[in-house]
């Protein structure tokens, strides 16, 4: 090795990509070691730093070219040492110039100092907080000041973010394409139109309301009839994500629905307030559409919906299969189950949508109206190629044996299905059709019963969700 130059060492060493990996080579001589602080280009750390800013120091000088760092407290105790606090990104930001993407977990002793330290990272594109509890809204916006690059936002759980000024300034700089808040719980729907100007860049949208406070806000039906109409431009928009949202008609996010022309997945998970116009406009919009995601919610009996009953129906779906010619995977859930007489979507409307669009992946969760004569339809599915039944207590083994006969069918999974048993796998055993099959909590099917239905096989069985 002492021979080659050093331009193969550096190719050598960097196809090394694990971590352990790298760490072992750089301690097999100095030369290696020198080659490695300066390919070294991402870091993760936590727990294991004690004490914190002396061997964050040493680990910065040590890798100089650092553009990534990502540090964790997940699951720390204070019997592991002191957390990383402001002091901490201090050294971050005067040791790492290079700095684009930041990360931090659990790190409950970062304040809003801390951040006003990364303020002068300039390079900084990515910053993504996780359970940080004690910043604010004064912190994230010296950050957004400082960080004119910023194109990356994700804030989970950060619970006193509580001013939404920082907002503006991102709308402003007309910078921004990934933004996620999470379970941050002063920051509401509402507050999304004052990106203004910056909807024309964002591409990934995730929005979630803390669950604990979802009905208070479905209550609050002032803060619903304040929202003002609005024209969001969101044409570069290809991921959007809505969880225990509230969507309301021709204002707020149902304006960004039918806007977004470039659109390949949505995610919509319990939004109360989705109307068939909604999702009529998206589709009509929307022909790129690859993937989509319905979570819909079950209890229609709230005040704000008692004069204006809302249900999702099959005319949603027709809609998609006949304008998002390009939809691979469909993703249908109701939040605790729906009896047949009143469930929203029907098997035709399930159907239209397999028949006209290239699905490949199909997963029905509580969707009682899919039943044998479903399956039966699934025949003739072409394209499908990942099943997943859910809960889904309409189908018994005469359904489950049809499996068998689905042309390209390599994935399924079943959970919570009661109405099948071992008889339903029977054809499937030996067969060699099946990569994978995973059957969990099924309370007819045995762990024998599985055995050879597939290439590989997953088996749980946990029937304490019946009690």
């Amino acid at each position: 090795m002492d021979t080659l130059p050093d331009h193969l060492v550096w190719e050598i060493l960097g196809r090394i990509k694990k971590t352990v990996d790298r760490n072992s080579a750089s301690l097999a001589c100095k030369r290696f070691y020198e080659v490695d602080n300066e390919q070294r280009l991402s870091l993760r750390v936590g727990c294991g730093l004690d004490p914190v800013n002396e061997a964050l120091t040493s680990l910065c000088n040590r890798f100089g070219n650092l553009t990534k760092v990502d540090i964790s407290y997940a699951g720390w105790m204070s019997r592991l040492g002191k957390q990383l606090d402001d002091q901490g990104l201090l050294i971050l930001s005067n040791s790492c110039p290079y700095l684009t993407d930041l990360t931090l977990n659990y790190c409950t002793f970062i304040t809003d100092v801390g951040l006003c330290y990364l303020a002068s990272c300039l390079n900084l594109s990515a910053l993504k907080l996780k359970f940080t509890t004690r910043i604010t809204g004064c912190g994230i916006l010296s950050v957004v000041v400082g960080c004119k690059n910023l194109t990356v936002l994700h804030l989970i759980r950060c619970l006193n973010v509580n001013s939404v000024e920082w907002l503006e300034y991102l709308g402003k700089l007309e910078r921004l394409e990934d933004l996620l808040i999470k379970n941050c719980r002063a920051i509401g729907e509402g507050d999304l139109i004052k990106l203004g100007p910056c909807w024309r860049k964002l591409k990934r949208l995730q929005f979630e309301v803390d669950v604990n406070y979802r009905y208070m806000k479905v209550y609050d039906r002032l803060a619903v009839d304040r929202w003002q109409k609005q024209r969001v431009p969101c044409e570069n928009m290809v991921e959007l994500s809505l969880k225990n949202c509230i969507i309301s008609p021709g204002r707020g996010l149902a304006c960004v629905l039918g806007k977004c022309r470039n659109l390949e997945n949505i995610h919509l998970d319990m939004c109360v307030g989705v109307r068939d116009s909604d999702i009529i406009n998206m589709a009509q919009t929307s022909s790129k559409l690859r993937s989509i995601s319905l979570r819909v919610p079950s209890d229609f009996s709230l005040p704000i919906l008692m004069s204006n009953p809302l249900r999702l129906t099959d005319e949603s779906l027709k809609a998609l299969a006949d304008n998002c010619r390009m939809l691979e995977s469909v993703r249908i859930s109701f939040s605790d189950g729906e009896f047949p007489s009143i469930s929203s979507f029907t098997l035709d409307g399930i159907l239209t949508l397999i028949q006209k669009c290239p699905v490949r992946e199909l997963s029905l969760d509580y969707v009682y109206s899919f039943n044998d004569v479903g399956m039966e339809a699934l025949c003739s599915a072409h394209y499908l190629e990942i099943l997943e039944l859910a809960r889904c207590q309409e189908i018994s083994d005469e359904g489950l044996q049809l499996a068998c006969q689905f042309p390209h069918l390599s994935i399924l999974r079943l959970r919570k299905c009661l109405g099948v048993t071992d008889d339903g796998l029977k054809p499937l055993v030996g067969s060699h059709k099946l990569d994978l099959l995973a059957v969990e909590d099924c309370p007819q099917v045995s762990e024998r019963g599985v055995q050879g239905a597939a290439r590989s096989v997953s088996f749980r069985q946990d029937l304490s969700w019946m009690y």
